[in-house]
């Protein structure tokens, strides 16, 4: 059974919205099973058109390239409906392959997994 890790992304400033998914492609090339969290601030990198207005200038991809390959890497995207009211978002927001859950959701993740990073 593969190794799992799951990262918390809280956070839409570049400098936190990058490295979840640096650090993910690692896991996905070690051939781990990966699952994103997304909450709060976080959950405008997995809106529709969110990806985009993001940029760190020298990152070796863009937010929209580096989620297409977690996608085809077959991670878990997991967006937090309890944060959607706080951020002004439903689930018809989201980009396609992105699943709902809760606290619930992400405990049962942590609980299961050998890695748990966080980045808020």
């Amino acid at each position: 059974m593969a190794s799992k890790m799951l990262v918390f992304c809280g956070s839409d400033d570049p400098y936190k919205a990058f490295p979840p998914f640096m650090l993910g492609m690692g896991a996905l090339a070690n051939e781990m099973e990966l699952t994103m969290f997304f909450t709060m601030t976080g959950l405008n990198i997995i809106r529709k058109g969110g990806a985009e207005q993001i940029e760190l200038p020298g990152a070796p991809k863009t937010l929209g390239e580096f989620i297409a390959l977690a996608q085809e890497g077959k991670a878990k995207m997991i967006a937090c409906s309890a944060a959607f009211p706080i951020v002004g978002m439903d689930e018809n927001d989201l980009i396609e392959g992105v699943e709902c859950g809760g606290v619930a959701t992400f405990v049962a993740a942590a609980e299961e997994s050998e890695v748990v990073l966080t980045f808020c």
